[in-house]
Protein backbone atom coordinates (compact mmCIF):
# COMPACT_ATOMS: atom_id res chain seq x y z
CA UNK A 1 0.00 0.00 0.00
CA UNK A 2 1.63 3.09 -0.92
CA UNK A 3 1.79 6.39 1.36
CA UNK A 4 -0.71 8.49 -0.51
CA UNK A 5 -3.47 6.16 0.35
CA UNK A 6 -2.59 5.05 4.29
CA UNK A 7 -1.87 8.36 5.34
CA UNK A 8 -4.87 9.70 4.30
CA UNK A 9 -6.62 6.57 5.69
CA UNK A 10 -4.92 6.72 8.89
CA UNK A 11 -5.23 10.62 9.28
CA UNK A 12 -8.98 9.88 8.88
CA UNK A 13 -9.38 7.36 11.39
CA UNK A 14 -7.49 9.93 13.90
CA UNK A 15 -10.26 12.45 12.67
CA UNK A 16 -12.88 10.29 14.00
CA UNK A 17 -11.49 9.73 17.06
CA UNK A 18 -11.08 13.25 17.55
CA UNK A 19 -14.38 13.58 16.55
CA UNK A 20 -15.18 10.82 20.04
CA UNK A 21 -12.44 12.36 22.30
CA UNK A 22 -12.60 15.76 21.53
CA UNK A 23 -8.95 17.07 21.18
CA UNK A 24 -8.46 17.40 17.80
CA UNK A 25 -10.83 19.38 15.07
CA UNK A 26 -11.80 15.61 13.53
CA UNK A 27 -14.64 16.30 10.87
CA UNK A 28 -12.19 18.90 9.75
CA UNK A 29 -8.85 16.41 9.64
CA UNK A 30 -11.39 13.71 7.81
CA UNK A 31 -11.59 16.25 5.21
CA UNK A 32 -7.79 17.28 5.24
CA UNK A 33 -6.68 13.75 4.12
CA UNK A 34 -8.85 13.32 1.67
CA UNK A 35 -7.53 16.84 0.18
CA UNK A 36 -4.17 15.28 0.51
CA UNK A 37 -5.16 12.32 -1.21
CA UNK A 38 -7.16 14.62 -3.83
CA UNK A 39 -3.87 16.57 -4.17
CA UNK A 40 -1.73 13.22 -5.30
CA UNK A 41 -4.22 11.48 -7.33
CA UNK A 42 -3.91 14.74 -9.98
CA UNK A 43 -7.17 13.51 -11.35
CA UNK A 44 -10.96 14.68 -11.85
CA UNK A 45 -11.59 11.45 -9.96
CA UNK A 46 -10.10 12.63 -7.09
CA UNK A 47 -11.37 16.43 -6.99
CA UNK A 48 -14.59 14.88 -7.66
CA UNK A 49 -14.66 12.74 -4.45
CA UNK A 50 -12.95 15.83 -2.38
CA UNK A 51 -16.31 17.88 -3.84
CA UNK A 52 -18.58 15.17 -2.16
CA UNK A 53 -16.53 15.12 0.93
CA UNK A 54 -16.36 18.71 1.40
CA UNK A 55 -20.46 19.06 0.77
CA UNK A 56 -20.62 15.84 3.56
CA UNK A 57 -18.15 17.88 5.99
CA UNK A 58 -20.49 21.38 5.09
CA UNK A 59 -23.79 19.42 5.86
CA UNK A 60 -21.91 17.76 9.40
CA UNK A 61 -21.08 20.96 10.67
CA UNK A 62 -24.53 22.96 9.90
CA UNK A 63 -26.54 19.81 11.26
CA UNK A 64 -24.15 19.56 14.78
CA UNK A 65 -25.01 22.94 15.04
CA UNK A 66 -28.60 23.51 14.18
CA UNK A 67 -30.43 20.39 14.92
CA UNK A 68 -29.17 20.03 18.71
CA UNK A 69 -29.06 23.55 19.38
CA UNK A 70 -32.56 23.20 18.41
CA UNK A 71 -33.49 20.72 20.95
CA UNK A 72 -31.66 22.49 23.85
CA UNK A 73 -33.54 25.85 22.87
CA UNK A 74 -36.70 24.10 23.17
CA UNK A 75 -35.63 22.28 26.30
CA UNK A 76 -34.82 25.75 27.96
CA UNK A 77 -31.22 24.98 27.60
CA UNK A 78 -29.16 28.31 26.89
CA UNK A 79 -26.11 29.01 24.76
CA UNK A 80 -23.98 30.62 26.92
CA UNK A 81 -24.71 27.43 29.35
CA UNK A 82 -22.48 25.60 27.36
CA UNK A 83 -19.70 28.09 27.38
CA UNK A 84 -19.77 28.27 30.70
CA UNK A 85 -19.82 24.14 31.15
CA UNK A 86 -16.38 24.37 28.47
CA UNK A 87 -14.84 26.94 30.95
CA UNK A 88 -15.19 24.58 33.88
CA UNK A 89 -14.59 21.49 31.49
CA UNK A 90 -11.01 23.25 31.04
CA UNK A 91 -10.51 23.54 34.41
CA UNK A 92 -11.78 20.33 35.54
CA UNK A 93 -9.33 19.01 32.92
CA UNK A 94 -6.51 19.98 34.65
CA UNK A 95 -7.65 19.40 38.26
CA UNK A 96 -8.86 15.82 38.15
CA UNK A 97 -6.79 13.98 35.99
CA UNK A 98 -8.20 11.39 33.03
CA UNK A 99 -11.95 12.30 33.73
CA UNK A 100 -11.75 15.82 34.51
CA UNK A 101 -12.67 17.36 31.33
CA UNK A 102 -15.95 15.18 31.64
CA UNK A 103 -16.88 15.83 35.07
CA UNK A 104 -16.47 19.42 34.83
CA UNK A 105 -18.48 19.91 31.91
CA UNK A 106 -21.70 18.14 33.63
CA UNK A 107 -21.08 19.82 36.85
CA UNK A 108 -20.37 23.54 34.63
CA UNK A 109 -24.37 22.67 33.60
CA UNK A 110 -25.58 21.75 36.26
CA UNK A 111 -24.26 24.95 38.30
CA UNK A 112 -25.20 27.20 35.32
CA UNK A 113 -28.41 25.82 35.39
CA UNK A 114 -28.70 26.17 38.94
CA UNK A 115 -27.88 29.45 38.95
CA UNK A 116 -30.84 30.52 36.57
CA UNK A 117 -33.25 28.84 38.20
CA UNK A 118 -32.77 27.88 41.92
CA UNK A 119 -34.54 24.54 41.87
CA UNK A 120 -31.81 21.12 41.43
CA UNK A 121 -34.63 19.12 39.94
CA UNK A 122 -34.89 21.68 37.05
CA UNK A 123 -31.18 22.49 36.67
CA UNK A 124 -31.04 18.34 36.39
CA UNK A 125 -33.00 18.11 34.10
CA UNK A 126 -31.89 21.26 31.83
CA UNK A 127 -28.57 19.14 32.36
CA UNK A 128 -29.17 15.78 30.97
CA UNK A 129 -30.96 17.61 27.71
CA UNK A 130 -27.74 19.68 27.17
CA UNK A 131 -25.59 16.36 27.80
CA UNK A 132 -28.51 14.35 25.17
CA UNK A 133 -27.80 17.90 22.38
CA UNK A 134 -24.39 17.10 22.77
CA UNK A 135 -23.80 13.26 22.45
CA UNK A 136 -26.33 14.14 19.17
CA UNK A 137 -23.97 16.80 17.95
CA UNK A 138 -21.10 14.20 18.42
CA UNK A 139 -23.12 11.44 16.99
CA UNK A 140 -23.85 13.19 13.59
CA UNK A 141 -20.26 14.57 13.19
CA UNK A 142 -19.31 11.15 13.54
CA UNK A 143 -21.70 9.98 10.58
CA UNK A 144 -20.41 12.96 8.77
CA UNK A 145 -16.69 11.34 8.90
CA UNK A 146 -18.12 7.87 7.87
CA UNK A 147 -19.49 9.69 4.86
CA UNK A 148 -16.98 10.83 4.37
CA UNK A 149 -14.49 8.17 5.10
CA UNK A 150 -16.96 5.60 2.53
CA UNK A 151 -16.79 8.01 -0.33
CA UNK A 152 -13.14 8.30 -0.14
CA UNK A 153 -12.87 4.49 0.20
CA UNK A 154 -15.04 4.29 -2.74
CA UNK A 155 -12.77 6.60 -4.84
CA UNK A 156 -9.69 5.09 -3.85
CA UNK A 157 -11.16 1.94 -5.20
CA UNK A 158 -12.09 3.65 -8.61
CA UNK A 159 -9.15 5.12 -8.97
CA UNK A 160 -7.14 1.57 -8.53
Amino acid sequence: MEASTWVPALLILIGMVGIVIPVLPGLFLCLAAVFLWALDARSALGWTVFGVCAVLWGAGVGLQYAVPGRRMKAAGVRSSTLVLAVLVAVVGFFVIPVVGAFVGFVLGIYLVELSHSRDRALAWVSTKAALRAVFLSMGIELMAAVAIAVTWVAGVLVAQ
